[in-house]
């Protein structure tokens, strides 16, 4: 059981480590933290810290350092998350705000995020399995090539270009616009590939080779905008704490690429009293990612279920501050999609 002074020796090894990536002494703790008792009362407090395994001598005769069990003890005790400055928040509204749509939008996210948090920053894609086709919009880009443009009513747009064996004209696009939204207008994107199958069977059997190939890119649209998948950036910052990584930085980041495995970690973590889910090393071992923290929170938009978003970095972090961007940035994302 460790003391209520004990949790508070914890919990300053555990932001001067953070800070400056040095082992903590008692010595350093007695000069720069007014417990008001002796450097051998401190050392008593970590050694006993030392025996619950919540922190570590990385050298003989050194400071100590916070394990991740450690890290998971500071994280379940922060009362509060520290406050974004009144820069941070407004800086989440200006970027964020001036996005065009649902994909600039999420791509926004991780870039201001990452730059937040100096993380990798990792968004999920909503869920669309409850989202509706608003419209589809058929684009003449000469008179052999279309652009066929699926909008959904959370916002989200996809597009695609198909080449056509025969030209078309304007009058003939209109009637193949009009027929495909009184089709799929409306319609759940779960059940949207099945209404394009009748799409050929509603003109004339000459028109197949147009009709065709139309049908065929929506049904992959539709199809695009019902998979789980992620925005990532910030990659490079794992570079810049290469330091906090033993051995090969390779196995991290072949992890991160791997997005069912991220996305699977993802929808595996709980979210806390402050809205904010945190997996901290050995947690994440059958990952590939023990020697890493993740901090996730919630979002929702439009017509879709809650989705993810978060942050993974070294276990050296400063999780106040950064659970705190990843929660603001959340809630900002959830009011910014429903608007839309």
């Amino acid at each position: 059981m460790v003391s209520e002074r004990g949790l508070e020796v914890l919990r300053v090894i555990v932001h001067d480590y953070v800070a400056s990536r040095e082992p903590v002494g008692s010595r350093s703790i007695v000069e720069r933290h007014q417990f008001g008792v002796s450097a051998a009362t401190i050392r008593n407090d970590m050694a006993l810290l030392e025996e619950e395994e919540l922190i570590t001598a990385p050298h003989t005769s050194s400071g100590r350092v916070p394990t991740d069990k450690g890290y998971r003890l500071f994280v379940n005790q922060l009362a509060d998350l520290r406050p974004l400055t009144a820069a941070q928040r407004q800086a989440i509204e200006t970027f964020l705000g001036d996005s065009a749509d649902l994909d600039e939008v999420l791509t926004r996210t991780v870039r201001l995020l990452s730059q937040l948090t100096n993380q990798v920053a990792l968004v999920q894609y909503p869920s669309f399995s409850r989202a509706r086709v608003r419209h589809v919009e058929l684009v003449s880009l000469g008179d052999r090539r279309v652009m066929t443009v699926l909008i959904t009513d959370t916002g989200q747009v996809e597009q695609r270009v198909v080449d056509l064996p025969t030209p078309v004209d304007e009058a003939f696009l209109g009637e193949l616009r009009s027929s495909v939204n009184g089709l799929v207008g409306g319609a759940a994107l779960s059940d949207a590939a099945a209404a394009l199958a009748e799409l050929p069977a509603r003109f004339r059997p000459d028109l197949a080779p147009v009709v065709g190939p139309v049908a065929a890119s929506l049904v992959e649209q539709v199809a695009s905008g019902r998979q789980e998948r992620l925005v990532m950036a910030g990659a490079a910052n794992l570079v810049r704490t290469e330091d906090d990584f033993s051995g090969s930085l390779f196995p991290v980041l072949e992890a991160i690429e791997e997005q069912v495995t991220l996305l699977r970690l993802f929808g595996e973590m709980q979210l806390d009293a402050v809205d904010v889910a945190a997996s901290i090393g050995r947690e994440n071992a059958s990952f590939g990612l023990s020697q890493t923290s993740v901090l996730a929170s919630g979002y929702t938009s439009s017509g879709s279920e809650v989705a993810r978003l978060g942050v993974l970095g070294p276990m050296r972090m400063d999780y106040s501050t950064n659970m705190a961007a990843v929660r603001a940035v959340a809630r900002y994302l959830s009011t910014l999609l429903a608007e839309r």
